[in-house]
This record gives C-alpha cells, structure tokens and sequence, in this order.
C-alpha cells in the first residue's frame, strides 16, 4: 500500500502579505517663495564670491597597467645578482611618500561651509550654521522638508533658491550642490551672510508662533537676572498668547491587518436524533 504523503496532512502556510505603514503628517510645510529679484541677486553674489575665493575641489585621474603590480611583487621577491640593491645607511632612507588624494583648493574655506543635506542637517541639529540655501531640483521633495522646521527652531534663515545646483556645481569642481549652508564666524564668508539674510523671506511652521524664536532668546536673557521675574514674564505670555489653529487629521484609508491570526469559528454540536 502506498504511503500518503508526509506534506499533505499538513495545512500549507499562507505567505504573509507586505504591509508598508505611512504616516502622513496632517501639517502641509512648504518653502516660502522667492522673488526673482532675490533669485538673482543671491546667485550672483554667490558666484562672485567663490570666484574670487578660488574654492574648488581637485579630483587626481590615477591610471595603472594591468599586471604592473604583479610583476612588481615578482621582482621584488626574486631579485637577480646585478638587482640587488647596495645596502643603504640609515641616514639616507626615505619613507616613501604618498600619492595626492583628492581634496580642496583651500581647506580653511571648505570648513567654513556646510555642502549637501547630510552636512546641513547636522549643522542645524548642532546649532552651527547662519545661513541655509537648498536647491528646488531636490527629487523627492521630501528630502528638504525637514529643514524648514530645524531652522525655524534655530532661528536659521532659510529659503529655496531656484537653479542653486547648476550655478554652484561647477564653481565648487561637484556634481551637484542640493543644500549649502554657512557656519556661524565664518570670516570668509561673513560678508555674503549679511548681504544675502535681509532678502531671505520668513519661514512659516504651523505649530510655532512666529514670535516663538524671539521669546525664547528673552527668556534665556532674563533667567540670569532672576526667578521671580521669569515667572511673571511667563505669565503674562501664556495669557496674551493667541491659540494655534491646528489642522484636522485625515485618514483616507482604513486597511485590516492581515497578519493578524484569526480563530476559527467553532461549530455548535449537532443533536443526533434517535428514533
């Protein structure tokens, strides 16, 4: 007799079905816009001052032969009687010196700057940057967005600069420039912040007043003088304080989850009739 098989007692697995979560945030956070006046007065300023500064990253085409290293290592283990080098005096060896990298024109200046989003973020999470500038190119546009409400809080300015990254890119020897913020003291840039923050339009966060950043400069002013007097500043605030106007969540979707086991429903015993 044929033995059933092993697998077919056993109910098959289902394979569970991928599920992505996403949240949308019920707060539309968009750049402010900018004229384009503005526009080209920034560029200009900007491609003016690297010109003139010489900031530029240098790139080293290395070119090698194909077994070059290989026949190397061969004479160097199998040295022949006229190849044997003289025994040197310690005096006279050299370390050998290594190759140029690549690196930029004047290190000082690339310090004073911060160059794409990874490094504006970190600098506006450390409170170190004056002046942020992001490029609109930046595909998806949510890659930004996260900048507005850190320099909002850091009482950065910030605005999108239409074609920043094809202004900026060949000036500084890059592909691309997609964010580009200056550090606090920066000297050599110290005269493009001054002249570049009065055109920069407000951020506008939903969730923090405008007045927000000033305040909290007064706040940390007047802790030193006393507590009393912060109390009472605090007071007067929370009363002339106008209510925020939230907006509403909306849930477009509502999905079960399929991985969620469900017991199965049990079945009423049936009454067995006797006659």
């Amino acid at each position: 007799m044929s033995t059933p098989a092993k697998g077919a007692t056993k109910k098959e697995k289902k394979k569970p079905i991928p599920v992505k979560t996403s949240l949308n945030s019920p707060y539309s956070i968009h750049w402010s816009p900018l004229e384009r006046e503005h526009k080209h007065f920034i560029l200009n300023t900007l491609k003016v001052k690297l010109s003139a500064v010489g900031l530029q990253k240098q790139r080293v085409n290395r070119f090698r032969e194909w077994g070059s290293r290989r026949r190397s290592r061969k004479q160097a283990s199998k040295p022949t009687e006229d190849q044997k080098p003289a025994p040197e005096p310690a005096e006279s060896v050299q370390t050998p010196s290594k190759p140029t990298e690549p690196g930029w024109t004047i290190p000082t200046a690339r310090k004073q700057l911060a160059i794409g989003i990874n490094e504006v973020t970190k600098g506006l999470e450390r409170n170190e940057l004056s002046l942020v500038l992001v490029c609109n190119s930046v595909r998806p546009a949510h890659m930004t967005c996260h900048l507005i409400p850190l320099s909002k809080t850091r009482s950065v300015p910030a605005c999108q600069v239409p074609s920043l990254s094809e202004s900026l890119a060949g000036l500084l020897g890059l592909k691309c420039v997609l964010a580009l913020g200056f550090k606090r003291g920066a000297e050599v840039f110290e005269d493009v912040v001054r002249a570049i923050t009065p055109v920069v339009p407000p951020l506008k966060v939903a969730w923090i007043p405008t007045d927000s950043t000033a305040k909290a400069e007064e706040k940390l002013a007047d802790a030193l003088k006393g507590q009393k007097r912060k109390l009472e500043e605090m007071s007067d605030e929370a009363t002339d304080a106008s209510p925020l106007i939230l907006q509403p969540l909306k849930v477009k979707k509502i999905i079960p989850n399929p991985t969620k086991i469900r017991k199965p429903k049990k079945k009423g015993k049936q009454k067995k009739l006797i006659i």
